[in-house]
């Protein structure tokens, strides 16, 4: 089974020597049916981005400022996503979904 692991380039060299692959189309690092994936454990994805920066040289990020008002755009936690107005692809703009719509 395929394992996708997320190694910074500065550690390319330590992946490979323990067996991952490089896919350069979906570029990614990888290892494929490994018995024992600790050696691997530093790299993997869930891991990473589950767990809180570890050293203090990682920036903080300022916070998320509230939402004020329609067209702002918000990322991270104060993201919610507005519901379906209609069933025509997003890219197109029909009766029921225009007073929505963005204008171009």
């Amino acid at each position: 089974m395929r394992f996708d692991l997320k190694v910074p380039f500065a550690e390319k060299d330590a992946a490979k020597k323990l067996g991952a692959r490089w896919d350069a189309a979906n570029k990614l690092w990888y290892v494929v049916d490994k018995a024992d994936m600790a050696p691997f454990a530093k790299w993997s994805p869930t891991l990473r981005d589950a767990a809180a920066p570890s050293s203090g040289a990682t920036a903080a990020r300022p916070a998320a400022k509230p939402a004020s008002s329609e067209g702002v755009l918000i990322i991270g936690s104060q993201y919610r996503e507005l519901p379906r107005v209609c069933d025509c692809l997003p890219w197109e703009v029909c009766d029921t979904c225009r007073a929505t719509a963005f204008s171009r």
